[in-house]
């Protein structure tokens, strides 16, 4: 019993605002060295300082997470955000070297420590998670749409123009590309006109069937879930505040009738007192 207050405590400690606030800074100086270090001329006159300092912050990281395993023990896994912190800051453990090299450049993941530890970003990160779904249906109408166009360009455009519109892989990246608004008017349509005058009907509409309709869908999509999410916050913590609010009327009524039983008991008391004098 006594361990596990312990622990509860030692939970309580390492989640405290203060802590996490502190976790927050080191994570931001973190962000900063690692940025540093991308420079030569910076790591010629203070490399080994920068390096101390990395060390210094990932010992911090590493503590943070053994005291988390010590007080949360299994429950410590079943929180997606302290798997995530795991495996950045396991990552940043491994040797970088040989094979592993390239897991040095990895280190920088560290940085989106802030997602976790930031209420707020883990909400959009999680509304796009849970968004993932309907996005994903939306991927597959518009690759739906981008074969049927690219097939359709592939055959009006691709004698003309091999380089664009040659095959249907050529045909959907320049599809793309115009999707984007990415120089697609000067660089391909009006190219694509000067051959073919009608070209026109074909790009606008797919302009405006890919980019203005699509992409706004996925916006919809993920702005609707975030609505969601606050939606069903709200209603979490509406509830708990009933829930409050209910505890403490029920206490005040026991409280009133144990404090009327007391004033009874005390009532028969006197009066017995008085029948007996």
């Amino acid at each position: 019993m006594e361990q596990s207050l312990k622990r509860t405590q030692l939970g309580h400690w390492i989640e405290s605002l203060p802590l996490q606030k502190f976790i927050i800074m080191l994570i931001v100086i973190n962000a900063i060295t690692l940025g540093l270090e991308t420079s030569p001329a910076v790591m010629a006159q203070a490399g080994d300082v920068l390096h101390l300092l990395d060390r210094v912050i990932l010992a911090v990281f590493v503590a943070e997470i053994a005291i988390k395993l010590a007080a949360f023990g299994g429950r410590f896994f079943r929180n997606p955000w302290n798997v995530f912190d795991f495996v950045v800051v396991g990552i940043a453990l491994v040797p970088a070297s040989g094979p592993l090299a390239v897991l040095r450049a990895l280190r920088v993941l560290r940085v989106l420590r802030l997602i976790s530890m930031m209420p707020r970003l883990r909400l959009v990160v999680e509304a796009l998670l849970l968004a993932v779904p309907g996005i994903a249906s939306i991927a597959g109408l518009m690759l739906l749409i981008f074969y049927v166009a690219a097939v359709m360009a592939t055959g009006l455009f691709g004698p003309q123009f091999p380089e664009w519109f040659g095959s249907i892989g050529a045909s959907m990246y320049t599809l793309f590309q115009v999707m984007t608004l990415e120089s697609w008017s000067m660089g391909i349509a009006r190219p694509v006109m000067e051959a073919y005058p009608w070209a026109w009907t074909f790009f606008i509409p797919f302009i405006l069937i890919a980019t203005f309709t699509m992409l706004n869908l996925f916006i919809a999509i993920i702005v609707n879930t975030m609505q969601t999410m606050h939606e069903a916050e709200f209603k979490q913590e509406q509830a708990a505040i009933e829930e409050a609010v209910h505890e403490e009327s029920s206490q005040v009524s026991r409280e009133l009738r144990a404090l009327r039983e007391e004033i009874r008991v005390l009532r028969e008391t006197l009066g017995a007192q008085r029948d007996h004098a």
